[in-house]
């Protein structure tokens, strides 16, 4: 990988890099696309990272298709599909961590204290593998998001990070692999996430701008509905995640929520 990115670089190449856990949809290859228009190759990596799971979460039940992912990368024309190895990324006697430490406390934070520790430490070895020009991350993990931004800043690489809109089914779900985890019943009351984030941005379109009310709102909307277990509505900065009370020119609302088995996030800017 490091050997093919240093020559396409030598020829000029500006280099366009997706990193993923796999079990790619819709959201992945969204994407894709977007490197495509931002780089003049494209490396998608698939790896399922230990690290940012905690030792009681779903690293092992992790939804995993490669041969799958692989057609649809092709189908994409993705010049590389980088998938190393566990024991490559993560060698024997290794000890050198990566933290974002202000950033990676609140919203997942709080209940994923080691989490983003795993994040920021994988994707700066996955950058320094890679070596890209730029970088594309989904939205729909917005801390993640600021937390990679945060990251190039503060470390002065130089990788242009470039956040993608979030991609929605039809009913306004937000793309994730691990809606794989919904059933039928629990697939419909995921619907209740995308429609309390609407019913925030309608507060705030009239005229609202107090954060506790609108998060008054929004966790009655999810509580309707019975299978919905609230871990998390925060409303805060749109850099520093610090959470703010009211709103003034904008500002991120982030959620989380259990349904089943799944753990869901989703979150929109709300502005004023």
């Amino acid at each position: 990988m490091a050997s093919w990115s240093e020559t396409k670089r030598r020829q000029g190449r500006r280099i366009a890099f997706v990193p993923t856990m796999g079990f790619l949809h819709e959201g992945h290859l969204s994407l894709v696309r977007h490197a495509k228009e931002r780089g003049d190759c494209v490396v998608v990596s698939i790896f399922v990272n230990p690290t940012q799971f905690a030792p009681t979460e779903d690293f092992t039940a992790y939804p995993r298709d490669l041969s799958r992912d692989n057609r649809l990368l092709q189908a994409e024309a993705v010049d590389v599909l980088f998938h190393p190895p566990v024991e490559e990324i993560y060698p024997t006697g290794c000890q050198t961590h990566v933290e974002v430490e202000t950033l990676s406390k609140p919203l997942c934070g709080m209940l994923r204290p080691a989490h983003f520790r795993g994040v920021a430490t994988v994707v700066t070895k996955l950058f320094n593998i890679v070596r890209p020009h730029a970088a594309i991350f989904g939205e729909k993990d917005y801390q993640q998001l600021q937390i990679i931004r945060r990251l190039v800043r503060d470390l002065m690489l130089d990788i242009e990070i470039i956040g993608h809109p979030i991609v929605r089914e039809a009913d306004g779900v937000a793309m994730s692999s691990r809606n794989a985890y919904l059933n039928a019943e629990e697939r419909k009351a995921a619907v209740c996430l995308s429609r309390s984030l609407r019913k925030a941005e309608c507060m705030v379109r009239r005229g609202e701008a107090s954060a506790k009310a609108i998060i008054e709102a929004v966790g009655a909307e999810i509580k309707n509905e019975p299978l919905a277990i609230v871990e998390y509505i925060k409303i805060g900065d749109l850099e520093t995640l610090d959470e703010v009370d009211e709103i003034r020119d904008s500002a991120v609302l982030a959620l989380a929520v259990r349904i089943g088995k799944a753990r869901l996030i989703d979150n929109k800017v709300l502005i004023r």
